[in-house]
């Protein structure tokens, strides 16, 4: 009784290999341009999302240069410098 596993068969021809070869190559080309799409559709939904912030925040940029201090000192402070040493 011989074992199914070791039948020896046929090694691929010629023709075999170069299918096989050619089908990757297919499918490594189509795995990159859906990569690129995928990318290209991430790019176009963030500049949209940028856009639409941008838009919707036009008002308040406005008034904030509006309300923004003229070269006026807006709080009198008092600055101390100096250094902490930590025991331990």
């Amino acid at each position: 009784m011989e074992n199914p596993i070791y039948l020896t068969t046929k090694s691929p021809s010629l023709l075999g290999k170069v299918a096989k070869i050619a089908v990757t190559v297919v499918l490594i080309g189509l795995a990159l341009m859906f990569s690129a799409l995928l990318f290209l559709a991430v790019l176009i939904v963030g500049a949209l999302a940028w856009g639409y912030v941008w838009w919707r925040t036009r008002d308040l940029r406005k008034q904030m240069r509006q309300y923004r201090p003229r070269d006026e000192v807006v709080a009198e402070g008092e600055v101390i410098e100096g250094e902490v040493i930590r025991a331990g």
